[in-house]
This record gives C-alpha cells, sequence and structure tokens, in this order.
C-alpha cells in the first residue's frame, strides 16, 4: 500500500487553496484522426471497494431493513450514481482485506454468518453481511465485470479453487448445490481473479521468488468451470520495484494474463504526514502533480521489462490501486482512510487516464482506490445523503473513451514551474468511438493561468464540436453535503475555427472532454 515519494524543496503560496493570478499561456495540439492505433481497454476505467472504514458498509450496504432506500440492502443512490458511470470492472474485496478472507464467512443466512475481526483496517467488527451473493447481485445492479482477489496470505488453493467453483459452475456438484441452497441457481460469470494482493507487504512480505512459485502453484488450481474462463492476475510491483516484475515475469508470465501495478500519488515524502485533502497551497498543488505524473514513467519501465518476456503483450498490465492518498480527515479514524476530494483530485485522475490511454497497449485495467467513502472516491455518503466527487464527474466525462480507437497527439506546451520543479503543463488525450465521433480530453494542470491551444484536426473535417467543462474556483473547491452541486461539468464553449486550426481557450484547473465530428 505504500509508495514511491520525492521530497521537492519548493517556495510557500498563498494559502487556502487560492492561486495567483497569471496571463494566459500558448500551446500547440495535433490530432491525428488519420493514424489510428489500437484499442483502449474500457476496463482502465475500473472501480474498487475494500472492507475498510465506510467503504462497504454504510458507502454501499445499508442492509434489507434500513430506512434509506435499498434494493436487496445495497443503497438505491449509489447504485444509480455508479450505473452512469458504465462502470466496467469491479475489485473485491481487497486490498490487504483480500488476505484474511476467507468466503465461506460470508455466504448463507446473514443472521448465521460468523462475526469477525477486520485486523487490516483498525480492528473493527466485520459482520460479513456483505459477501460473495451481495458483491456479485452489486455487480449485476451496475452492470460491472467481477474482479476478485483471492486470499494467498491466510488461505489455500484449495479455498480459491473452491470458491470459483461456487460461483461459476452449473454442475450437480456440491458446491455449485450450496450456491443454490443459497439462493443463486445460475451460476455467474467471473472474468478476473487475482492471485494475492500485495504479496511483497500486507499480503505476506514474500520475495518475488517464493512468491513466483506460489502463483504457478495456485493458478494450477484456478479451475474454469461451465463456460466461464477467467484472466489469472498475478500481484505485481508498486512505483519503481523493477525488479520484482522482472522475476515475475521471468519465472511466472506463462501462467498469467496480468501482472498489476499500485501506485499512489502523495504530495510529501512522509506516509505518517502526507499533506491535507482539503488545506494546502499551490506548493502542495504542484507536488501532488508531479507525483502524479511519475505514474507514466513507472508504466514505461514496467512496461518495457514485460516487452523483454511477452513482446506479443499478451499480459496485461493491471494497475489495479491508483489515486491520491491523503492524510485522514480530522476527527476520522485513522483506520478508515475517509478524505474529501477537490478539484486537485479530478486534475489527477483526468492525468491519470491520459497516462493509461497513451500506454494502451499494455495497461489493459485500471481500479482507481477506492469507489465509495475511501481515499480518491467517487461517491461520499453520510446516513441517507450522498455527494458526487470531483472525481466522480471526471470519470463521469471520461467514459466516452472506454472501448475507443486511440488516436494519436503531439503536444507542445509549456512547462508548469513552482520553485525550482516543474511539470508540463498541459495533458492530452484522443480516441474514435465505434459510431465515428472523435473525442479529445485536455487537462490544464496549471492552477492560475488559462490555456490558449491552438489545434490542428488531422483527418477529420471538425464540422460539429460540443464539450464539456470541469473546473472551480479555488484549488481546493469541493462538493459537501451541505453543498453538494458546487463542482460539476458545464457547458464547454470556449472553442473557434481560425485559419484552419480549433482554437481552444481552457480555464486553469479545468479537464475539458470535447466531441468532434
Amino acid at each position: 500500500m505504500f509508495g514511491l515519494v520525492i521530497f521537492l524543496n519548493i517556495a510557500p503560496t498563498l494559502g487556502g487553496g487560492r492561486a495567483r493570478k497569471a496571463s494566459p499561456y500558448t500551446a500547440e495540439l495535433v490530432v491525428r484522426a488519420d493514424q489510428p492505433k489500437g484499442k483502449i481497454n474500457r476496463n482502465i476505467y475500473g472501480q474498487f471497494a475494500e472492507h475498510l472504514g465506510r467503504g462497504i458498509y454504510d458507502g454501499i450496504w445499508v442492509g434489507e431493513n434500513s430506512p434509506i432506500p435499498n434494493t436487496r440492502g445495497i443503497r438505491n443512490d449509489v447504485i444509480a450514481a455508479l450505473k452512469k458511470l458504465n462502470v466496467p470492472v469491479l475489485r473485491w474485496p481487497g486490498g490487504c482485506f483480500a488476505d484474511e478472507y476467507h468466503w465461506r464467512d460470508g455466504i448463507g443466512p446473514r443472521d448465521k454468518r460468523p462475526q469477525g475481526i477486520n485486523a487490516s483496517w483498525g480492528g473493527v467488527a466485520e459482520t460479513n453481511a456483505f459477501g460473495t451473493h451481495e458483491f456479485m447481485d452489486l455487480c449485476e445492479m451496475i452492470g460491472a465485470d467481477a474482479y476478485l482477489s483471492g486470499n494467498v496470505g491466510t488461505g489455500s488453493p484449495q479455498e480459491m479453487m473452491d470458491w470459483i467453483a461456487y460461483i461459476t459452475s452449473d454442475s450437480n456438484s456440491e458446491l455449485a448445490n450450496l450456491r443454490r441452497k443459497n439462493g443463486r441457481e445460475k451460476p455467474w460469470k467471473l472474468p478476473y481473479f487475482a492471485i494475492g494482493n500485495e504479496t511483497w507487504g500486507c499480503g505476506g512480505n514474500m520475495r518475488p521468488e517464493y512468491y513466483a512459485d506460489e502463483f504457478r502453484r495456485d493458478a494450477t488450481f484456478i479451475k474454469d468451470y461451465s463456460g466461464n474462463h477467467i484472466q489469472k492476475i498475478a500481484s505485481g510491483s508498486h512505483d519503481n520495484e523493477y525488479k520484482w516484475t522482472d522475476i515475475l515475469m521471468a519465472q511466472a508470465a506463462g501462467q498469467m494474463q496480468g501482472l498489476s501495478l499500485h501506485y499512489y500519488t502523495v504530495p510529501t515524502a512522509n506516509w505518517d504526514k502526507k499533506g491535507s485533502a482539503t488545506d494546502f497551497d499551490e506548493s502542495q498543488w504542484h507536488a501532488t502533480m508531479i507525483q502524479a505524473q511519475r505514474l507514466d514513467e513507472f508504466i514505461q519501465k514496467h512496461s518495457a521489462i514485460m516487452d523483454n518476456y511477452d513482446p506479443g503483450k499478451r499480459v496485461g498490465l493491471i494497475v489495479d490501486e491508483w489515486g491520491t492518498w491523503y492524510d485522514t480527515a480530522p476527527g476520522r479514524n485513522m483506520g478508515t482512510l475517509y478524505q474529501q476530494n477537490t478539484i486537485r483530485d479530478a486534475i489527477v485522475a483526468g492525468l491519470n487516464f491520459n497516462i493509461f490511454q497513451q500506454h494502451a497497449d499494455r495497461v489493459q485495467m485500471a481500479n482507481i482506490a477506492q469507489m465509495v467513502n475511501v481515499l480518491q472516491s467517487m461517491i461520499l455518503t453520510d446516513k441517507d445523503k450522498i455527494v458526487l466527487t470531483p472525481t466522480y464527474y471526471v470519470f463521469e466525462m471520461y467514459k466516452v473513451h472506454q472501448g475507443a480507437t486511440v488516436i494519436p497527439i503531439e503536444l507542445a506546451a509549456p512547462e508548469y514551474k513552482f520553485g525550482a520543479a516543474s511539470i508540463p503543463s498541459l495533458s492530452a488525450t484522443a480516441s474514435r468511438d465505434s459510431s465515428g465521433k472523435l473525442h479529445v480530453s485536455i487537462v490544464n494542470l496549471d492552477p492560475n493561468r488559462e490555456a490558449e491551444v491552438s489545434t490542428k484536426l488531422a483527418g477529420v473535417a471538425g464540422k460539429n464540436i460540443s464539450g464539456r467543462v470541469l473546473t472551480a474556483p479555488a484549488m481546493n473547491s469541493m462538493n459537501t453535503f451541505e453543498s453538494p452541486q458546487q463542482i460539476a461539468p458545464v457547458a464547454f464553449t470556449g472553442f473557434k475555427m481560425k485559419g484552419g486550426n480549433l482554437m481552444l481557450s481552457l480555464p486553469s484547473k479545468s479537464v475539458v472532454v470535447l466531441e468532434i465530428e
């Protein structure tokens, strides 16, 4: 769960989320619609829900007898919000929690399920009210594929094999009949199964050589039943730990279809004091962008190692934990990892999506941490109230890229400098969907300056253009339960055709998605 961070010695600036005013800067963008490339896997817009804090209980599950409107115990408001995102895949039950989770505790009548302790996150009670049936029900409600993390740390190959048979087998076996007894006649589809989580850390503190053997053994017993086909995902590296990737690919690539990578954007060099999610100045904004951009470097270098063993790119890079991580909100239990979500987080989300899409040949899935009430979440809940975060709206805006064809771009923009450090001021990506519509997404990382972007469209007429923009008045603007609509996308009108080029005027600290025909 821990990542690499770089300490930046940069000067202070205005506090309270305010940024200094400055003149617009200019940039040039070329969109090569005449040179289409590969497909963007829709799974890079995946979600992650761990038994952690109020991510599951209160955030998703309230129980069938709750006064909060629900469908079979799952919050209706959360279901409705997630359906609008076209969530492609949902990872569960962890995270670190996965390697202490025993699936049989979460099936059968809820009043008969054993009560446990969540030893990974705060030592709180785990009721097991939300288990396999509830998770698979949630996936069906929101239209997402299921991605399970198996228990390597405290489990066994037999336990994982039985879990998969329980879920996917249509036979007359004891496990399939147990599922039927518990209320599900037909088997579910299970496309993705991870063999362990962070086995280099909370999943067992293993050496890569040891885990490679564990993976090879366990993968042997991950079976396909009744027409279901499982892609086996190995517990991969984090940040710049390249040795792990090298050894796993060398020793176990033949048994895997995916290899995970974890990276969290942390503004500081101190995991015990990561900084506030809402009370920060421009130095911390800039440090956050620097750290977010490092994901591109890590993906490139891990991909290069994978290319040595898998030049055909059969094994996908699965970035199944990513997002911002700050100090827990004041007054909250440290083990809940509850943090607010500002326009800063929306900018990080857009930047990361652009990075994933630029590496669409290798990145086949990504799962933000996490879906509700934990870290960089889509949704915050408080009893019967719900708030959609700025990050939620970036997911909603970018869903046009799901399954689309990559369109190459060329971007020339000045650096966004603060103190001695700098980062590109703009990030962009483009794709063409199945109906032929071109979508261009541009993120302005500069919190002070507007961007004037001269855009050349190669291979598209650009007769019909529309767009949406997400921005905010201050660096720490956010949606709250008292004011839930402070930040939301609006129509983007800052464009015009001039001399055959599309001229764009992008607000500071903004995410813009254009649709061009």
